[in-house]
């Protein structure tokens, strides 16, 4: 690329990628909004539910980089059409799921080929774009995630409430059909020049530094989603009205577009070092939820201030992995741009699953507590990170 100017073709493309993480953002978040309709229907408690959350979580980060290392060599406009079309199936038939089993291991399944294609669209938005533009491409990329919880999750969530779980599913379906449709006509043709072998590529997981900062969003993301897999019970336990609960989703997806703008502002300067006290302050909203929450008002704007803080740590964190894995290792470019994603879903399954834990046990506030504390080991994991960066720019 040549050029340092994006041309319609590259926003269509980035607006492209940019729909199909909207799409696979609510496929994959909308369990939130629909957790106490599944317990109820099938018939299972909440924290089982919750597994739901959990098992796709997961599933995603460890099938990533194994089918990603794997079909390294696939031509990439074939392979993602393909994934898309298996995206559309398996969300069809949860529409159609009786039993939790059944919608388990769909859930799992729709969790492997939601790895692969976000990772893919990283791969794309990063190899078909201006050098300059990447970062922009990438962070539209995110974007569609936030879009997932701003539009994706309530309307979700409505059509539960309004019909049953199953229809939800239906509305991803339709996502999905309009995600391919728009796909096939953009999608560039993009062939792999070489075959690179999963050795080759998880020498990359051997480095410390590499490891270390994996850690840092893993543990960001496990903060938030202790308390926000929970959510809903916690918002019922506020006595917030039935038909209220889709409104306060909105407002919580809303408010976290502004979290993806203060995303870009943090990673333009000293992002690792700004987001040493990002968890810092992520720790203090968490853990005042534990009392904030006696009051529906204070209660509301504490869980605003929680979405502001709760993907803060994404485009820092993507671009820290990429430009470690320059130094360590730039063969395997593939597999550093699948980390980020894989990262946050470890963190969404031991956040999640740790939530769970406590909620089981009968205390569902306590919840809180262990995302304040999570979001503390996160700070000291950055602190550090930053510290060791500094020491080698002084060697340097």
């Amino acid at each position: 690329m040549h050029t340092t100017e994006l041309t319609k073709r590259h926003w269509l493309l980035i607006l492209t990628l940019t729909l199909l993480t909207f799409v696979l953002g609510t496929s994959e978040f909308v369990i939130v909004g629909i957790l106490t309709d599944i317990s109820s229907s099938l018939h299972i408690t909440n924290a089982k539910a919750g597994t739901l959350v959990s098992a796709f979580a997961i599933t995603f980060a460890i099938a990533t980089p194994l089918v990603m290392s794997a079909t390294s060599h696939f031509p990439k406009r074939k392979w993602m059409l393909f994934l898309i079309g298996l995206f559309i199936i398996l969300n069809a038939l949860c529409v159609i799921s009786t039993t939790y089993v059944m919608l388990l291991a769909l859930r799992m399944m729709t969790a492997i080929v939601t790895g692969v294609l976000i990772s893919l669209a990283m791969i794309v938005a990063s190899e078909n774009m201006p050098i300059a533009k990447r970062g922009l491409a990438i962070s539209f990329v995110f974007g569609g995630f936030t879009l997932a919880n701003v539009i994706g999750v309530p309307i979700g969530t409505v059509i539960a409430e309004r019909y049953d779980w199953n229809a939800t599913f239906l509305l991803t379906t339709l996502l999905g059909a309009i995600a391919f449709l728009a796909s096939f006509f953009i999608f560039p043709t993009m062939h792999s020049p070489f075959r690179s072998s999963m050795r080759d590529q998880f020498s990359l997981l051997t480095h410390p530094r590499i490891l270390m900062a994996f850690f840092i969003p893993s543990l960001g993301f496990g903060a938030t989603y202790a308390v926000y897999t929970y959510l809903v019970p916690i918002l019922k336990g506020m006595e917030a009205p039935s038909g209220s609960i889709s409104w306060i989703l909105f407002g919580y997806g809303f408010i976290s577009i502004f979290s993806n703008i203060l995303a870009g502002k943090i990673a333009s300067y000293n992002a690792i070092g700004r987001l040493r006290f990002v968890f810092l302050v992520q720790a203090v909203v968490l853990i005042s939820l534990y009392w904030t929450t006696d009051n529906f008002i204070f209660g509301l704007v504490n869980i605003s201030l929680m979405s502001l803080m709760a993907i803060l740590l994404t485009t820092s964190t993507q671009l820290y992995l990429i430009d470690l894995a320059g130094i360590y290792q730039p063969k395997a470019t593939g597999l550093a741009a699948s980390l980020m994603p894989v990262a946050s879903n470890v963190g969404i399954a031991f956040g999640s699953a740790l939530g769970g834990i406590v909620y089981h046990q009968g205390n569902l506030m306590s919840v809180t507590w262990v995302g304040g504390l999570i979001a503390i080991l996160a700070s000291l994991l950055t602190f550090l990170s930053h510290r060791l960066d500094q020491k080698q720019k002084q060697a340097a």
